[in-house]
C-alpha cells in the first residue's frame, strides 16, 4: 500500500479579509489560530484547515475559469452534520445543494467571495460499493428534514476531528487533470463522469476531484484572481515538494 496521504489545508486569496474571516468562524465553525506570514489561519483544535491570504486588489473569482469548485469539510459523524444543518438554518445560510452520494451525505454552499464549500459526513467504508479500484458513487436527493431531526443538540463550532476530506478542482480539461493527478500526485482514479474525475489515496472515495463542467477549455488562471492558491497535502515522504497543475494551482507537500 502506498504511503498515507491527506489533504491538510487550503490557501485562499481573499479580497475582504474581515468578511471572509467572520464567515469561516461563524458559518463553518472554525477558529482563528493566528497568522503565518501574510496569511490568517483558521482551524480546529491545533490543526490549521484554511489560510486566508488578504489581497484587496485581487480580481473577483470568475466561475468560468479554472480554480476551486469546492473545499469539502468532513465532519466526524452524522449527528455533527445534523447539528450543522440546524445551525445553518438558524443563521439564515443559503444552501446551494444537498445530496446523498451513497458513500457520504453532503450539503453545499458558497462563501461570500464565491468559493464553493461542501460540508459532509462519510458512511462507513465497509458500506461503499466497489468494483476494483472504482468506488461507485451516486447523487440522490438528501432528506434534509430527517437529517435535521437526528439531534436537537446545538452547534458549538466545528468539532475536534473535523478535516478537509477532499478538494474539488475546476479545470479546463478533465483528461489533462487526470494525468497530472495520477502521475504527479500518485492518486488512484476512483470514479468518473463526463468531463470529471475523482481520485483518492489508499482506497478513499476521493481526496481530489477535477471537473470541467463550468470551465471547459479554460487556460491558466490569472494570478491576480481571488480564490484557490494552494492545496497543502500531508505527505511526509515528499515533504518540501511543490507542484503546480496546468491551471496554476499549487500543491505543497508537508
Amino acid at each position: 500500500m502506498s504511503p498515507k496521504r491527506t489533504i491538510e489545508q487550503v490557501v485562499l486569496r481573499v479580497r475582504d479579509l474581515t468578511a471572509m474571516t467572520a464567515f469561516y468562524e461563524n458559518a463553518i465553525g472554525l477558529r482563528v489560530m493566528g497568522r503565518n506570514g501574510d496569511s490568517l489561519q483558521l482551524g480546529v483544535g491545533s490543526t490549521v484547515l484554511v489560510a486566508l491570504l488578504p489581497d484587496p486588489a485581487a480580481l473577483p473569482v470568475d466561475p468560468s475559469q479554472a480554480g476551486l469548485y469546492h473545499t469539502a469539510f468532513l465532519l466526524p459523524s452524522r449527528a455533527d452534520l445534523s447539528r450543522w444543518l440546524r445551525h445553518a438554518d438558524d443563521i439564515g445560510l443559503r444552501l446551494s445543494g444537498a445530496s446523498d452520494h451513497g458513500v457520504s451525505e453532503a450539503l453545499y454552499l458558497a462563501d461570500p467571495e464565491g468559493n464553493g464549500i461542501e460540508i459532509y459526513r462519510d458512511r462507513p467504508e465497509s458500506d461503499w460499493p466497489r468494483v476494483g479500484d472504482q468506488v461507485q458513487m451516486t447523487t440522490r436527493r438528501l432528506d434534509l428534514f430527517a437529517l435535521s431531526q437526528l439531534t436537537t443538540d446545538s452547534w458549538q463550532g466545528a468539532p475536534l476531528g473535523t478535516s478537509i476530506g477532499h478538494v474539488h478542482l475546476q479545470v479546463g480539461d478533465a483528461d489533462l487533470a487526470s494525468r497530472f493527478l495520477t502521475r504527479e500526485l500518485d492518486l488512484t482514479h476512483s470514479f468518473a463522469l463526463p468531463d470529471a474525475g475523482w481520485f483518492g489515496w489508499n482506497g478513499y472515495h476521493h481526496h481530489l476531484a477535477a471537473s470541467a463542467w463550468h470551465s471547459k477549455g479554460a487556460g491558466p488562471r490569472d494570478p491576480r484572481m481571488a480564490g484557490l492558491v494552494q492545496v497543502v497535502i500531508g505527505a511526509p515522504d515528499r515533504a518540501g515538494e511543490v507542484l503546480t497543475d496546468p491551471w496554476g494551482t499549487s500543491f505543497r507537500m508537508i
